[in-house]
């Protein structure tokens, strides 16, 4: 009997352990609204970014859809074309004044201009015949109604308008996005890893080491941002998804290693490092196996924080011309061309690409605060 409770204390002790770090914020996260719309909201436009990188949807981006600035559906038709459709149409004739003295020559003059027009023989000016006038009217006749199929083929309105080229507003924004997005990823990744892996050795080894790297990260520091951004952009010399994550990823690893650095020199001397060292574990086993996961979290929330910083680098570095190159399309160089747009009133491309810039960068800095107070050892 004495066995059977025994053994019944130590499976109720067994079971009732303590939840880890990543239980525990995997339940904050769930207790909190305010972060789990926001994740919904992410994850939204990274299944947009999946379906366009695989051609689902925006595949067809800039294709020529409707007439140039076609107006949003809720705006209505243009109104310089509907004054142009007005005037196209044939004016009527206007009544005759019965006291004017030069009606006979109107007359005569109106039924000689409709004459010339009717006929198809070339017309005499200054006594010179154009030998080439009959020609010439059939290939104007020609090409006015190729244009006027053409235009009809357009649309006049887009659900969120169109640009100068009548490319759709909508899909543009969203193959704006599988860029913005990418090069915001894949530049955070790149900083995390760089700023990781220098903060490990710094803080593990410290000594010269530290010195050495401490000094390098000030040389970084003590530059501006922008200008720093801006000289790398201009030693690559080239324009391209690949160079604006090299820019942005080698000039955004300073935050992380000032960070990770900290950690590791705190953990170096903890005691499960101690013991691993004391049965000979090597240096590299220690710095990555043993306390890097210790310190994993702040490494995942500074990606989350630099994604959103990266993707406004983008938009700025678009904007100024350092950007994606022709042909290629994403929120920096969307605002860098309705700049133009918004002289002649056109507003829509910069509220399309306004408005998705800001839903995500909003949704990722609140999912980010969220997760930075969940990993927090602190709120255990």
């Amino acid at each position: 009997m004495l066995n059977i409770l025994f053994k019944r204390n130590a499976s109720a002790q067994s079971g009732a352990t303590s939840s880890g770090l990543w239980q525990l914020a995997v339940q904050r996260l769930k207790a909190d609204r305010i972060a789990m719309v926001s994740l919904l909201v992410v994850l939204s436009y990274f299944i947009i970014l999946v379906l366009s990188v695989t051609g689902v949807i925006a595949s067809n981006w800039n294709k020529e859809v409707a007439v140039s600035y076609a107006p949003p559906t809720f705006i209505g038709a243009d109104i310089e074309e509907r004054i142009a459709e007005k005037k196209s149409e044939p004016l009527q004739a206007l009544p005759e004044n019965p006291v004017d003295p030069l009606k006979e020559i109107i007359r005569e003059l109106n039924i000689q201009i409709a004459n010339e027009q009717i006929t198809e023989t070339p017309i005499d000016y200054y006594g010179v015949t154009d030998p080439l006038a009959a020609d010439m009217q059939a290939i104007d006749q020609q090409l006015g109604e190729h244009l006027l199929d053409h235009s009809h083929a357009l649309k006049t309105t887009l659900a969120f308008g169109a640009d100068k080229w009548g490319q759709d507003i909508l899909l543009k924004t969203i193959k704006g996005a599988e860029t913005s997005i990418l090069v915001g990823l894949l530049s955070a990744l790149l900083a995390v890893v760089i700023g990781t892996g220098l903060g490990a050795i710094a803080g593990y080894f410290g000594g010269w080491v530290d010195d050495v790297l401490n000094w390098f990260y000030n040389i970084f520091t003590s530059i501006p941002y922008l200008l720093l951004v801006l000289a790398v952009a201009a030693v690559l010399q080239q324009k391209g998804v690949l160079s604006i994550v090299l820019i942005l990823g080698l000039t955004g690893w300073t935050g992380v290693f000032r960070l990770i650095r900290a950690e590791y020199m705190k953990h170096k001397s903890r005691e499960y490092v101690l013991a691993a060292k004391a049965i000979g574990v090597s240096h590299s086993r220690r710095m990555f196996v043993h306390i890097f996961p210790n310190v994993s979290h702040i490494a995942l929330v500074q990606i989350s924080i630099l994604v959103v910083a990266f993707i406004k680098s983008e938009v700025i570095l678009s904007f100024l011309g350092f950007g994606v190159p022709v042909g290629v399309v994403s929120w920096g160089s969307m605002l860098n061309e309705a700049q133009t747009e918004l002289i002649l009133g056109k507003w829509w491309q910069l509220a399309a690409a306004s408005i998705a810039m800001a839903v995500l960068v909003t949704a990722f800095s609140m999912f980010t605060d969220a997760l930075r107070d969940a990993l927090d050892p602190k709120l255990k």
